[in-house]
């Protein structure tokens, strides 16, 4: 066997890591070479986030992010990846009207790269296209607890399942995602207690981003562990850099020397020979 062949991620594998007890990791990715960096330090998974409204165009929301702008970034960060498993949020309203256009989008961005995607919520409704991909070979993803496309329904930023009738019902919720094709589920900001109960009762791997140590695996945005965002950081974000600052300090300085002369010097310029460069004055003297 060729040693340089390498093992792509697949639903089965994060599905393996689950029955192991092996913890998954995923991180958020919106272009080629922080995707690539993320695939070559040993990350399961790479999520193409609607978060990128926020964090890449600076929006106040995710839900004014379009499927073309899932589709850009789909393509870029799938460019940079050699293993771990692609997935794509499904935007605001790119699968909230009927299954022949879910599908399309879907299948757009499955197209572009991915090799699943990612659905918020459990109505009877996105159940149904749920199980419609699948039946049609798309890989999908569920995402329960806090969904921020539904940030102006759910009144703002709020843990959810804080009851054990909510955790039973997000259970309930999670066994039919699983039930309708579903190979692993996202459980955002719920607490640690109701993400193991649920963790522990479906089959299907949880990845949890602010629902505590016990999910299946854990899941955070790329901008916030690097210390790159401005914005606010969730209480369920460790940060791993400063990189806001390091940025920062290097334009400055760069600002600095284009200001004031120290760049670029010979090391970064190019030169003619001496015999052009003797013909090129001799051209400007006449």
């Amino acid at each position: 066997m060729n040693a340089d062949i390498i093992k792509p991620v697949t639903s089965r594998t994060l599905k393996k890591m689950k029955d192991n007890k092996e913890k998954i990791t995923m991180l958020t990715a919106y272009d080629f070479s922080t995707a690539k960096y993320i695939d070559e330090c040993g990350v399961d998974s790479i999520l193409i986030g609607d978060s990128l409204g926020m964090t890449i165009l600076g929006y106040d929301t995710t839900i004014k992010v379009t499927i073309e702008d899932m589709l850009t970034f789909t393509k870029a960060v799938s460019n940079g990846v050699k293993r771990a498993l692609v997935v794509a949020d499904m935007p605001f309203l790119s699968y909230h009207l009927n299954k022949e256009q879910t599908t399309l989008n879907a299948g757009r961005l499955i197209q572009a790269g991915a090799k699943a995607v990612k659905l918020e919520g459990a109505s009877d409704f996105i159940l149904d296209e749920v199980h419609h991909l699948t039946q049609s070979g798309i890989n999908v993803v569920g995402h329960l607890g806090f969904t921020p496309q539904y940030i102006n329904t759910i009144g703002g930023y709020f843990v959810q399942g804080k009851s054990y009738e909510n955790t039973i019902k997000m259970l309930n919720a999670a066994k039919k995602l699983e039930e309708n094709g579903a190979f692993a589920l996202v459980l955002e900001m719920v607490p640690e207690e109701s993400a193991k109960y649920i963790s522990e009762n479906i089959s299907i791997p949880t990845i949890g981003i602010g629902a505590g140590k016990y999910c299946d695996g854990q899941v955070l945005v790329i901008d916030d562990i690097l210390g790159k965002y401005p914005g606010n950081i969730p209480k369920f974000v460790k940060q791993y850099a400063n990189i806001k600052e390091i940025m920062k300090d290097a334009i400055s300085k760069y600002n600095q020397d284009v200001k004031t002369g120290e760049f670029p010097t010979k090391e970064y310029s190019f030169n003619l020979t001496e015999e052009e460069r003797d013909k090129l004055e001799h051209n400007i003297n006449k």
